[in-house]
This record gives structure tokens, C-alpha cells and sequence, in this order.
């Protein structure tokens, strides 16, 4: 598997995850995740594996864009605070159903499980268990027919948050196949609308870098109406 990387030092490496690619295996199929290419490449390095590394955030299978491996513990430990203390940026280009009234707000609907579908999570007040904290920021930058361009900066990092966000704001994700259930997409594209496009994260070294992903070829074509429409 050849997965391009974006950037790497001695602590961290950086790729452009493809959409279909999960993020670590699940226990449930035998397929590749791109923790597989990561111990892979350790492996042909000649790299110990007994060290704590791997995987520091996940992305959904169908989405694209940044991921971020630490490469040794001290990494590991460091990265994980950082995402956990929210020193992290994240910013997501998404284009959902409908064109939004607002064109710049911020979503901070607790997130949990949802009652109907144990796939899904749900911003829903009587959500299945423990409701946990989510904040998603989110601007409009380009409109076409009734579809909008997003870009969209999660403050905290729950499983399916931008998808459950602008589900519960009634614009889900073009493409989104658990969310956006009876929504007629007329876009030339069916993947899942979503690319996590930019990072900026804080190194041990005491700088910060900001690692960008381009936008998949499938996608950008997608997003050239909008800029187009301008």
C-alpha cells in the first residue's frame, strides 16, 4: 500500500488518507487500514515495534485528507494531549444539502448514541448514554443550486461530529449514506462529501507546523462548481 505522505520528522508522519481506507481495523474485516501501512513501513525501516505509536486521530472511512501518526511514545503522549487539550486546528471542507441561512455560526449540540441505529451517533437531547461535549465551527464559502460549500473547524473530536452537526442543523453531508438517508443527490459525485483538508499542530520541538492535503481529484471537480458560481 502507498499512501502519500505529507510531512515527516523524526516524531511524526503525515498522510493524504484516500476515501474507502479505514483508519485502524475493527475487528470485523480483514481488510487494510492505514495503521497497517504505518507498522508496515516500521517494520521495512527496521524499526521496533514495542514502542507505543500509531494512530494520534482517526478519520472515517469515507472521508479523506490528513492523518497524523506519532512515530515513538514521547510522540505518542504528546500528540494525544494536544488533541485532547485542543491545541490541535483542524479544518474540514464539506459541501451539504440546502443553502444555509446563516452563513457563519457555531454548532455545540452534545453528541451520544443513537437510538434507532447503533452505526450512527445523535445530537438528539435523549440520546442513547453519556452525552458528550461537541463543538463545531462552520462558514460558508461558496453556493451552488441548493448545495453549500463548508469550511468547517471541529473544536473537539467525537466520532461522526461534523456528519452529526450539520445533520442536526438539517444540512447533512452530499454523499453521506447514514445521514443523509432520503436526500436525492443531484452532484456529479457519491462519495462522501467530506476532506479534512488542513492541520496545524504543535510539534515537541515547541513550533507548530500546518500540513495540507490536496483535494482528491473526485472531489475537486465537485468543488470547481462552486468556485465556478462565484
Amino acid at each position: 500500500m502507498d499512501l502519500p505522505i505529507l510531512y515527516e520528522d523524526s516524531d511524526i508522519v503525515a498522510i493524504n488518507k484516500p476515501a474507502g481506507l479505514i483508519t485502524h481495523k475493527d475487528g470485523r474485516t480483514e481488510e487494510k487500514s492505514a495503521e497497517d501501512w504505518f507498522t508496515e513501513r516500521r517494520k521495512v525501516q527496521g524499526i521496533s515495534l514495542s514502542d507505543k505509536s500509531g494512530y494520534v486521530h482517526r478519520l472515517d472511512r469515507d472521508t479523506s485528507g490528513v492523518l497524523l501518526f506519532a512515530k515513538n511514545e514521547k510522540a505518542y503522549e504528546f500528540m494525544r494531549k494536544a488533541f485532547h487539550d485542543r491545541e490541535v486546528k483542524k479544518t474540514y471542507l464539506a459541501i451539504v444539502f440546502g443553502v444555509l441561512k446563516e452563513k457563519k455560526g457555531t454548532i455545540d449540540f452534545d453528541i451520544g448514541r443513537s437510538r434507532k441505529d447503533f452505526r450512527m451517533r445523535s445530537a438528539q437531547p435523549k440520546a442513547k448514554g453519556k452525552l458528550r461535549e461537541a463543538l463545531t465551527r462552520y462558514e460558508v464559502v461558496g453556493e451552488y443550486e441548493n448545495y453549500a460549500l463548508l469550511k468547517v473547524n471541529p473544536e473537539t473530536g467525537r466520532t461522526h461530529q461534523i456528519r452529526v452537526h450539520l445533520k442536526a442543523i438539517h444540512h447533512p453531508i452530499v454523499g453521506d449514506t447514514l445521514y443523509a438517508a432520503g436526500h436525492k443527490n443531484t452532484l456529479p459525485i457519491s462519495r462522501l462529501c467530506l476532506h479534512a483538508g488542513e492541520i496545524d499542530v504543535p510539534l515537541l520541538s515547541g513550533e507548530r507546523v500546518t500540513i495540507t492535503a490536496p483535494i482528491p481529484e473526485e472531489l475537486e471537480r465537485t468543488v470547481a462548481l462552486f468556485q465556478n458560481a462565484c
